[in-house]
């Protein structure tokens, strides 16, 4: 099993876009606290990364088999149609930006450090994706989330989980009963080589999602025979 794992990944925030997200003006009281909060997320943090190479041994109807474990999902099945090799993945902003942010107490600070900790997430994922690409040569990468849509449940995440080996010993992070993952801001997945760009957002009606990376398509939706 060939694992990559990306330890204490660099990362940077720009101020004045972070401030602008937060709706903060830039001389504000509150966007001289939140660059504080950053430079204190910062002398603490260490996001992590962690993926490996993982091959499919067969592909049935909505399922598929990879290593000897079965996911259940039809538009994964679609998408490794002709796919071989995957890469499951995780990644977080990390434990020790999880302890600091859960000493605030003021519902404002607290929205802050989890809007800093969604910037180091954020960074790691592309970290570790370029990471990917250049090891393996790559050009265009599409992903699926274990609960990003119905098709694939929040339950599937103990198979990933089982995929990746031990997360929590690797990179820190952990499922929770109900399958969330602790640290809270930390994203799994499995990562397929493409011909075409694909986001689960494009097969997800939900309005007004803060965390959408691309607008739903209808057409694509049905391709896919999915209901949102």
């Amino acid at each position: 099993m060939e694992k990559v794992i990306l330890e204490d990944i660099p990362w940077e925030v720009e101020e004045g876009k972070l401030l602008r997200k937060l709706h903060l003006e830039e001389g504000s009281e509150d966007a001289q606290r939140v660059r504080e909060l950053l430079r204190e997320a910062k002398k603490v943090s260490s996001p992590r990364g962690m993926y490996r190479v993982a091959y499919i041994d067969k592909k049935g109807e909505n399922k598929i088999t990879i290593e000897g474990i079965t996911f259940c999902s039809k538009v994964l099945r679609t998408n490794l149609e002709d796919v071989y090799r995957v890469f499951p993945f995780v990644a977080t902003s990390g434990r020790e930006l999880e302890e600091w942010s859960s000493r605030f107490e003021d519902m404002l600070e607290a929205f802050w450090a989890a809007e800093i900790k969604e910037w180091a997430l954020r960074q790691a994922i592309s970290h570790l994706l370029e990471d990917l690409k250049e090891k393996f040569h790559l050009e265009k990468v599409a992903a699926m989330n274990p609960g990003s849509l119905p098709d694939w449940p929040m339950e599937e995440q103990r198979k990933l989980f089982a995929l990746l080996g031990d997360p929590v010993k690797e990179v820190g992070v952990e499922l929770t009963e109900s399958c969330l993952m602790i640290p809270v801001k930390s994203v799994s997945g499995i990562w397929f080589p493409a011909k075409i760009d694909f986001e689960n957002c494009q097969l997800c009606s939900r309005e007004n999602c803060p965390g959408r990376r691309a607008p739903y398509d209808e057409n694509l939706a049905r391709k896919y025979q999915v209901r949102v």
